[in-house]
């Protein structure tokens, strides 16, 4: 299914910029050895294929997720097939002492790219998991860029999110918090990020649940009220390797907005998929309606839609890129914008920070609030919304 056509556009973001720096990126790629962190997921995947195609020297890609790894080599087989370089995929983990060993044994690398992240605003509805998003969001993030520097990295690229300009979610504060330990870290070290809209259809995305949804012939549910920029998987890719190769230090890319890129609700997108595979969507008034109707519309070619406004914890009512105090470039890239962030960071508030998470791990025991004090000392004005409810309960 047309991919692009389902968010609302009929031409891809970066074809211009791709294209205008087609020969340099693949001198580049050809020219060194890359390492992808989390290569397993639907962005890391997306960045694996755009630099395999350009022919690297190496290109080795670590993921915790067995299977994903898996499908991963058999997609690149089964479409890009094979390059002279040295290609492997390694199941373990970032933060562990395999991947230290891994880095002294494997490397050097020439390019670090980190796309590991708990990127789910769900994920702020338990202390535990939250713990967990620190840990991955940002100090697996300075432990893998410190391995990199040790090796002789020429650039550590890490992806962040449009959610950590002006954040309301834990989430995306810890995506603003992971930039300012990279802002610290680019002294000593080449670092570039980017952020980017939703990536349609990802793994776990509510889009990527329209699939399960309607294999498992279960009623589709979606915001009304919430609209989203979206970019396909491929633009992700894109958009990495472009900050990661021509980025500058503590550079920060971004989509630009343009007659191309605009603003959808998911259940615009609900509608279109559903028309697309010739069926009318029925909206329900609950979802208990919807799931009672499930046989009899279907058997009609309907499908049953629970469309509602959203009300849990961390959505955005709109989304940026960027905000009023960064100095961006709009004049270096067709599609792209380009933050020139300064190496401005409070030292004792990282460490503070940090210090505090060492604190909670070795107590323990810690709550949802415990965590939100440290989030509030890091970023005095994080907005964070707490309404008590959480999408895990809801279809």
């Amino acid at each position: 299914m047309d991919v692009l056509s389902l968010i609302g556009r009929d031409s891809p973001l970066f074809a211009m910029d791709i294209d205008r720096h087609a020969g340099v990126l693949r001198e580049l790629v050809q020219g060194s050895r890359f390492l992808v962190i989390g290569g397993a997921g639907s962005i890391g995947q997306a960045v694996t294929r755009e630099l395999f195609k350009r022919y690297p020297k190496a290109l080795h890609v670590v993921d915790i997720s067995e299977n994903n790894m898996v499908e991963l080599v058999r997609d690149i087989r089964s479409t890009l097939g094979y390059t002279p370089g040295d290609f492997r995929t390694f199941a373990i983990d970032c933060g562990s002492r395999e991947f230290e060993v891994f880095m002294d044994c494997e490397g050097p690398y020439d390019y670090v790219l980190n796309l590991s992240a708990l990127k789910h605003v769900r994920s702020e509805k338990d202390p535990y998991t939250l713990m967990r998003l620190i840990n991955v969001n940002i100090l697996n993030t300075v432990k893998t860029l410190r391995l990199a520097k040790a090796a002789g990295a020429r650039k550590y690229f890490c992806v962040s999110t449009d959610k950590a300009a002006n954040p309301v979610n834990m989430m995306g504060a810890s995506k603003r918090i992971m930039e300012l330990f990279l802002m610290r870290e680019s002294l000593t070290q080449d670092v570039s990020t980017a952020r980017f809209a939703n990536v349609a259809f990802s793994d776990g995305s509510l889009l990527h649940g329209f699939n399960q949804r309607f294999a498992k012939r279960q009623p589709f549910s979606a915001p009304n009220d919430v609209k989203r920029y979206f970019v396909t998987p491929r633009e992700s890719g894109e958009l990495c390797i472009m900050s990661c190769l021509l980025g500058e230090n503590r550079n920060i890319f971004f989509p630009k907005l343009s007659e191309k890129l605009h603003l959808i609700t998911f259940a615009e997108i609900a509608v279109r998929y559903l028309h697309r595979l010739g069926f009318t969507p029925v909206a329900c008034a609950s979802e208990e309606e919807a799931r009672d109707s499930v046989d009899k519309l279907i058997a009609d070619k309907k499908w049953p839609c629970y469309f509602s406004a959203s009300d849990t914890t961390g959505e955005k009512d709109f989304e940026e890129f960027y905000t009023h105090t960064e100095h961006v470039d709009w004049q270096r890239f067709d599609a792209i914008g380009v933050i020139h962030s300064p190496a401005i960071f409070d030292d004792a508030r990282l460490g503070e920070f940090a210090a505090g998470v060492d604190h909670l791990r070795h107590k323990g025991r810690w709550s949802k609030e415990d965590i939100v004090r440290l989030f509030f000392q890091v970023l005095p004005e994080f907005a964070h919304k707490e309404t008590g409810k959480y999408l895990d309960q809801r279809m």
